[in-house]
């Protein structure tokens, strides 16, 4: 038993050189542990931050163009468009760093598009460190197809297989752009003014609505989402509107060739030409001088001399340009002479100052204050009617018109009839003229403005008035524009006629275009007559400030049908070259007559069979009488000048 109890061993203790040992051993592993849980944290964050990062960045972004919307005729016809192109783009760095395919691509590019093959590999030595130049810009759909037809084209090898140069034709791309084309170049170039694809746009239609005609570029870019995957999405162009304007190009074409064929052959500073429907206040056709080509507009070869603009600098270049550029028809103003005397007459009329029966005197001119002002006829007209008053363009029955009716009358219904304002017309450029305050017009200012002096218009201004007193006395707002749609072709604006105000009774509508109908027949316009039409109109002669210079601004305004007016026209010559022919108003006359001639038949007026006369009559024995001799002079006052300086100028001298 004893024995038993000696063998068995005491349990061993540990040594404080043990138990440090263990401690050791413990701490390790605590601090491997902790390693290794520190890893797994660092590399997870750095995993989802990799996933967040990439996932925001894009791999490539392309933008596409939006289409600039075209500009139609009122039939349709296009008169302004975008038309693709596309540019050749060469990458020499990728060629140069694959030099076995500098071959293939130079051959392609020399068979496609006659590139030089010496050239094409000097050009990629030169620019290897390039990834992008231009080769040729500006090319069609068809010319872009022709390297596309060499490869397709390309012969399969000896086995059957493709052509290895199919894949060693690299680094030569295509980029797309839009340009703006003109397809009649020079046709209603005043009116649709200019544009380039990028939004820019300059004059006209394409400057007023150019936030309708351009859209919205579009995108193609690449990312990486959460799981680090490629994706792509793509955020498609939204293209512009379309805008259909009131322009008829045929008739465009008529009013262009007359008008330049008359600078041509006599010449003028401007000659304007301005048609409207009478009952919409729509414009049919608009020419100032001569048309530029919108598709170069800033060429002046037509204008000048190439040496002449070889010696003009910046400045003066850029004016030359304006100068071209410029629509006389809203944004010039002149004195617009007789042509005016109708709306006196109309004034006075609405008024009940005159009557449609009552004469008037005219003895060859008026005593006005300090100044005798005489009429054309220094021998006088006699007594005269309200229509004959504008039949033969009497100052003298003008001025006594305006006498009684005074200058609060006289300035309301230049207001009423908005000369001295705005038209609304939606053209860039218009003014607004010069108007005298009602303040101002003493005696001679009175009874000068009474024919059409001492104050400015616009054709436009004139125009539409005139248009108001013929259609019964209804103002519309004069437009070019009737319809704004989207690239669709869906009608989302219609612009309807839109009336700002009544200007004069159907009565005294009635009385005008009987008065004008007389004018063209026996009075100052016969140069307006057209064969079978019954064409009614007012000629107008104004000599320009300072009168000194003997320059002088004429013109005819008229309507057709004379009896139910459907158009009116409107033809301005200023400064006409020819100095013997400058004063004569006959010459705007026979322009307004040339192209009514072609332009009626084409909107659907035929000749009349029967030739109507206006209710009232004219004895024929005061006709001989009133018409005066052609050439005369009468005296007016220049506000400008003193007594000394006024000049004798002559009135609708036909």
């Amino acid at each position: 038993m004893e024995q038993g109890e000696k063998r068995r061993k005491k349990p061993k203790r540990l040594t404080g050189k043990m138990q440090a040992t263990l401690m050791i051993v413990f701490c390790l592993f605590l601090v491997g542990i902790l390693f290794v849980m520190i890893r797994v944290v660092i590399v997870g964050s750095n995993k989802t931050y990799a996933k967040a990062s990439l996932s925001q960045k894009t791999g490539s972004d392309t933008v596409l163009q939006y289409k600039r919307g075209a500009i139609l005729d009122r039939n349709g016809i296009v008169l302004a468009k975008s038309d693709k192109v596309y540019h050749l783009i060469l990458d020499p760095r990728l060629l140069s760093k694959n030099p076995e395919c500098i071959e293939p691509t130079v051959r392609a590019l020399q068979a496609a598009y006659g590139f030089n093959e010496a050239e094409m590999k000097a050009l990629i030595e030169e620019k290897k460190e390039r990834a992008y130049h231009p080769l040729r810009k500006y090319m069609t759909y068809e010319e872009r197809m022709q390297l596309e037809t060499y490869i397709a084209e390309l012969p399969k090898e000896e086995d059957g297989s493709e052509n290895k140069d199919k894949k060693k034709i690299i680094g030569v791309t295509f980029e797309e752009e839009y340009l703006r084309n003109y397809p009649f170049g020079t046709l209603a170039s005043h009116v649709l003014g200019f544009a380039k694809a990028d939004g820019e746009a300059s004059y006209g239609i394409e400057q007023q609505y150019n936030d309708k005609l351009c859209g919205i570029n579009g995108r193609v870019y690449d990312y990486y989402d959460s799981d680090l995957t490629v994706q792509q999405e793509t955020i498609p162009a939204k293209d512009g509107m379309t805008i259909v304007s009131t322009i008829d190009s045929n008739l465009q074409r008529v009013v262009q060739r007359h008008t330049e064929a008359f600078l041509d052959e006599i010449g003028a500073k401007n000659v304007g030409v301005l048609m409207m429907e009478v009952d919409s206040g729509e414009v049919l056709a608009m020419q100032s001088n001569y048309s530029y080509d919108l598709n170069n507009p800033r060429s002046l070869t037509k204008w000048y001399s190439e040496e002449e603009i070889e010696a003009m600098d910046n400045e003066a270049f850029l004016n030359a340009l304006y100068g071209v550029w410029r629509n006389f028809c809203v944004s010039d103003s002149y004195e617009p002479g007789s042509t005016f005397k109708p709306f006196t007459v109309a004034s006075a009329l609405e008024e009940t100052i005159i009557n449609t029966e009552e004469t008037f005197l005219c003895d060859g001119g008026e005593q006005v204050a300090d100044y005798y002002i005489s009429c054309h006829n220094k021998w006088g007209h006699g007594m005269i009617n309200a229509a004959q008053s504008i039949m033969h363009s009497c100052n003298d029955a003008l001025m006594e018109i305006a006498e009684r009716e005074g200058r609060e009358a006289f300035a309301k219904y230049q207001r009423r009839f908005l000369f001295g304002s705005l038209t609304g017309i939606d053209l860039p450029g218009e003014v607004p003229g010069i108007l005298m305050e009602e303040s101002q017009l003493n005696a001679t200012e009175l009874a000068t403005a009474s024919f059409g002096m001492s104050f400015n218009t616009t054709m436009i201004q004139l125009g539409s008035a005139l248009a108001s007193m013929v259609n019964g006395g209804i103002y519309y707002e004069p437009h070019v524009v009737k319809e704004i749609r989207n690239s669709d072709g869906v009608v989302l604006e219609k612009i309807e006629p839109r009336v700002v105000h009544s200007t004069v009774s159907k009565e005294t509508s009635e009385f005008l275009r009987d008065a004008f109908y007389l004018t063209v027949q026996e009075g100052t316009a016969t140069a307006a007559q057209v064969e079978g039409y019954l064409i009614g109109g007012k000629t107008g002669t104004a000599q320009k400030l300072p009168r000194s210079e003997g320059k002088y601004l004429v013109s005819f305004i008229g309507c057709a049908p004379a009896d139910n007016p459907k158009v009116m026209i409107y033809v301005v010559v200023d400064e006409a070259a020819d100095e013997e022919l400058q004063s004569r108003a006959s010459i705007a006359s026979e322009l307004a007559a040339d192209i009514l001639e072609e332009a009626l038949p084409y909107l659907k007026i035929y000749p009349d069979t029967e030739i109507r006369y206006p209710s009232f009559v004219i004895d024929e024995e005061d006709v001989e009488m009133q018409i005066g001799e052609i050439g005369d002079t009468g005296v007016v006052y220049d506000p400008d000048m003193n007594e000394s300086n006024m000049q004798a100028i002559p009135d609708d001298m036909e």
